[in-house]
């Protein structure tokens, strides 16, 4: 049976960007397991949650998964994760990734064996892109170097923090997505003029937003040939 591993924020995941994949390919029947960088549950964001913010249809479905979904309430540390052991690594984004999933070496590791390794595929989302910009090969060079990719960008973070990086929630943004994808290779184009925004490079799959979560889980079927 085709696996796949969602590696999911405790610091706050966009509920769209999760959902929509996850609940995507269970339908397709593949295995998900989810795990998160400690073990402990994912915890939402809870804009992605707020009917005046994403509508009332995705806020119901999202807190509805979000709450009840046996998979994602049972998560497992992430060093308990094994490179190599599912089809499809994802990475669901919103902005709690900066502080937890990118910064963290499982997830790293997990990332660069979906994508440069032998088998397996990766799709990351949104924030989560921002992992690309600290993933390095063997040989110190980075992974998305020269790599096609999309992601959130900067003109849409400009609308969201305040003059000193200041999300909402008073949180300071520790970077923009762009600004480190851009600064070690990545070939980046957020495509601002299009609905959707989803791009395959080899092994790699990135998507730009909650918007293209749906096109992205698609593609992620198509690439594992489900």
């Amino acid at each position: 049976m085709t696996s796949a591993l969602f590696v999911v924020s405790e610091q706050g995941y966009w509920g769209e960007e999760c959902v929509e994949p996850l609940t995507t390919l269970e339908d397709a029947g593949v295995d998900v397991t989810v795990a998160t960088p400690t073990g402990g549950g994912p915890v939402i964001d809870e804009g992605s949650a707020d009917p005046e913010e994403v509508g009332e249809e995705t806020a119901a479905e999202v807190r509805e998964i979000d709450e009840n979904h046996p998979k994602l309430n049972n998560p497992i540390p992430l060093a308990r994760a094994t490179p190599g052991e599912h089809d499809a690594v994802v990475f669901p984004g919103g902005h709690g990734t900066e502080w937890d999933v990118t910064q963290d070496r499982h997830a790293r590791q997990l990332l660069l064996d979906a994508v440069a390794g032998e088998d397996g595929v990766a799709l990351v989302v949104c924030h989560a892109v921002g992992i690309l910009g600290f993933t390095r090969e063997a040989d110190g060079s980075f992974l998305v170097e020269g790599r096609e990719v999309t992601g959130f960008p900067n003109v849409w973070e400009e609308d969201i923090v305040d003059e000193f990086d200041r999300l909402p929630d008073g949180r300071k943004l520790p970077y923009w997505v762009e600004d480190e994808v851009k600064a070690v290779g990545g070939e980046w184009d957020a495509e601002l003029d299009a609905e959707t925004s989803v791009t395959v490079d080899g092994d790699l799959i990135t998507a730009r937003g909650p918007a293209s979560s749906a096109a992205a889980a698609r593609t992620l079927l198509d690439e594992l040939g489900e």
